[in-house]
């Protein structure tokens, strides 16, 4: 995906109490270059996107990052929400779902790696699975997979039948 950026100021407004009004804006838009849609309907697909694989592999650190999707599974926009320690990273609902909410997102999937390169899922990476599947049912939008990768291989939560 090709991307152009703007720069917009933000001067946030005073309102009655001297309580800034929040201002969403947009600071960049993406278009998808000529057969460049991204379609993520497995984990097989995600671990096939060059810009995921190549981070997860490349990092020496846990990196949790979500893909944002819109109705019919093509990747709109994708973002790294954390990135945490050797063996850890803290993730937040809020912070996962931030940017779908903006993005405008059906659905989402979210991914980290294990730098250890063993890509099995922790009882830590369910009951976070298992959290963001409630957040994102009361917000409308969907977690279709958590894909966790290991060394050259990948792990889909949904297909293991895990949350």
């Amino acid at each position: 995906m090709s991307g152009t950026t703007e720069l917009v100021d933000f001067e946030p407004k005073k309102e009655a109490h001297g309580i800034p009004q929040l201002k969403v804006v947009v600071v960049g838009s993406f278009t998808a270059e000529e057969g460049r849609t991204y379609l993520v309907d497995s984990a097989k697909r995600v671990s096939e996107l060059p810009m995921i694989r190549d981070l997860m592999r490349a990092s020496d650190r846990e990196v949790f990052i979500c893909l944002h999707l819109s109705t019919k599974n093509c990747l709109i926009s994708w973002e790294v929400v954390s990135v945490g320690s050797l063996n850890a990273s803290i993730v937040h609902p809020r912070e996962v779902f931030k940017g779908a909410a903006l993005a405008n997102a059906a659905s989402i999937v979210v991914a980290h790696n294990h730098p250890s390169g063993d890509a099995e899922p922790s009882a830590a990476d369910i009951l976070l699975t298992q959290r963001l599947v409630r957040v994102g049912d009361i917000l409308g939008i969907e977690v279709l997979d958590h894909v966790i990768f290991g060394g050259d291989e990948c792990v889909s939560l949904r297909e293991r039948q895990l949350m």
